[in-house]
């Protein structure tokens, strides 16, 4: 059974497939006690030699009926119950899904993506079998403990007495391992958490590690994590191992009690020494009901360990759940504004940033105005703020008010749809999903037809290259665009951008892995394709700044200098400093070729 605040209410959404299942699995329990009773009365007629074939033919009716209808309700209860734990399991998975895509960039960092697919794997299974087999445990011993009780008491009450008080004390033994099983389970799922993280990064990194032969060492740290799983998962199934064992102990000595006193009864009715209806037919019923009544006791036993996986499951689940929502629309003003109306004008105002969870200033008292359909180039050191800038523009964090506007609107008060939806963004890691180039390309928009998939990858300079490709745009990239090389991982991922004819397009040091004669087609070709709208190109190289309407020079998080390349060379010295060395660069590399 589940019980959490987000998950009880599945019950009510399947309760009348859960009425149905659970009446079925009483109905079912009814008819099963049927069968001892008969077996029962077979034997008492062969002992008292009056079965004749038309009573043998009745009793043989009567199991035959009970079979059809056990058939019927096992196969109906099976369907409803376990049915709705993979309903639920599946409800549950998209609601996780769909909060998970409205976490914040800080959520992503703080948590490591194998723990967060264990949440997926592990521990909504162990949803599924609450709601599925913990649904089946408390409804069948509830039912055929109660309906095994009453037949057993109907036959005799004190040996129903002597069964009844070994079976609370199993009750209550299986409710004080309840806690120290949960525990357990918590150990176990934090350390598949911890292996499956570690299994991810491996896999990832697959290529860095052949190339610096860390194979050994790997393996190593993976035995170590393995060795943990495999630990805690031996601890937890010693526990449940011992509650079993336990459990199974007491109720055979009880069955040895029930043939015990049973017979001692039945002799001593035999011998003249008590008055009593108790038969041996009654005797073997009586017993049969006590083996029906094995089962609810185990599941019990069964259930209270579950509850104790799904507890630490449950709370593990909604962590992610109840984890706020940081970046959101509570604020929003300006909900009627028409996307094709924006023009692209960009204005920073004194913004000053830092990380959450993080006292470090990252951007401070950044401004500056593009205009819209102005080209801007943004340059500095590693690590000084660029990549940032563009990310809250995008609203991957949250900012102050009054800080960024796009045409006058300050972008906290705007919906985050409608800001995302009017700007292209081609991160620095490009990612390339698993699917087909086209695919990729159309990402923005599935519709999109291969005309414009095709001028896209055109204008980005990778067409060529897709063509060479056997399956040409129908070639299937594989994991993260492994198949392809990181200059035509780079290209597709404009082409991705390009099709979108957003107003604002951001490239995050996009041309990094091109050639300089690929570089200046690009940038050409987004002269021509992006007239009056805003490109904004975060790069290193000068010859990809050089051409721009204007530069934004930044330095440890600060914007130190804005103008064309022309105006920089006599103001800014970083930027002279970075022009100087580059051409050195070049200078040494020619040298190096002429040899």
């Amino acid at each position: 059974m589940v019980f959490g605040k987000h998950f009880y209410k599945y019950y009510f959404r399947y309760f009348h497939t859960f009425l149905l299942g659970a009446i079925a699995l009483v109905v079912v329990d009814l008819f099963q006690l049927d069968i001892p009773e008969i077996v029962g009365q077979i034997i008492d007629a062969i002992k008292d030699q009056t079965l004749t074939k038309d009573l043998l033919l009745n009793f043989v009716e009567r199991l035959l009926i009970v079979a059809v209808i056990v058939f019927v309700g096992r196969f109906l209860w099976r369907i409803c119950i376990f049915g709705n734990g993979c309903k639920i399991e599946a409800d549950i998975r998209n609601k996780m899904f769909r909060h998970m895509e409205k976490m914040s960039q800080t959520y992503f960092s703080n948590n490591k993506t194998g723990a967060l697919m264990a949440l997926y794997t592990n521990d909504l299974q162990t949803i599924r079998q609450s709601f599925g087999s913990g649904t089946l445990m408390l409804v069948d011993a509830l039912a055929l403990g109660i309906l095994a009780a009453i037949k057993m008491i109907k036959l005799n009450v004190t040996m129903t007495l002597i069964c009844i008080i070994p079976l609370i004390i199993v009750g209550i033994f299986s409710m004080l391992m309840r806690r120290r099983i949960s525990r357990k389970v918590k150990r176990n799922l934090e350390a598949f958490s911890s292996l499956s993280d570690y299994v991810q990064e491996t896999y990832s990194g697959i290529n860095v590690i052949k190339a610096y032969v860390k194979e050994r060492r790997k393996e190593l740290l993976f035995d170590g994590y393995n060795k943990e799983n495999k630990d805690t998962c031996i601890d937890f199934v010693k526990d449940h191992a011992f509650v079993q064992v336990t459990i199974s102990a007491i109720l055979s000595i009880v069955m040895v009690t029930i043939i015990f006193v049973g017979g001692l009864l039945i002799y001593q009715a035999q011998t003249g020494k008590i008055i009593t209806n108790f038969t041996p037919g009654n005797l073997v019923t009586f017993n049969a009901y006590f083996g029906s009544l094995i089962w609810p006791v185990m599941a019990i036993g069964d259930l209270i360990n579950l509850r104790g996986q799904s507890s630490a499951s449950e709370k593990r689940i909604s962590e992610l759940l109840d984890e706020n929502v940081e970046i959101n629309d509570l604020l929003v003003e300006y909900n009627d504004i028409d996307p094709a109306s924006i023009k692209g004008e960009i204005e920073y105002r004194d913004l000053t940033f830092n990380y959450p969870d993080s006292s470090v200033t990252v951007l401070e008292n950044v401004s500056f105005h593009i205009k819209p359909g102005e080209m801007v180039g943004i340059m500095g050191g590693t690590g000084c703020g660029k990549s940032t800038i563009v990310e809250l523009m995008l609203r991957l964090y949250n900012i102050d008010d009054d800080k960024i506007f796009i045409d006058g609107y300050d972008i906290m008060n705007m919906p985050l749809k409608l800001v995302r939806d009017i700007i292209a963004y081609v991160p620095q890691e490009t990612f390339l999903f698993k699917q087909t180039i086209d695919e990729n390309i159309a990402f923005s928009d599935s519709n999109l037809k291969s005309e414009r998939i095709a001028a896209a990858a055109t204008y980005s300079g990778v067409a060529k290259d897709i063509l060479e490709f056997k399956d040409g745009y129908q070639t299937i990239l594989g994991e993260r665009g492994v198949t392809v090389s990181g200059g035509q991982k780079q290209r597709i991922a404009i082409a991705r951008a390009l099709i979108k004819n957003a107003p604002i397009l951001i490239m995050d040091d996009s041309l990094s892995a091109v050639d300089t004669i690929t570089e200046s087609y690009i940038l050409n070709s987004l002269r021509e394709v992006r007239k009056g709208k805003t490109t904004i190109i975060i790069a290193h190289r000068i010859t990809t700044l050089e051409t721009l309407d204007k530069i934004i020079v930044v330095e440890d998080g600060k914007v130190t200098n804005i103008g064309t390349h022309e105006e920089l060379l006599s103001v800014s010295e970083t930027y002279k400093k970075e022009v100087a060395l580059q051409e050195l660069e070049k200078e040494v590399e020619g040298n190096l070729d002429e040899r």
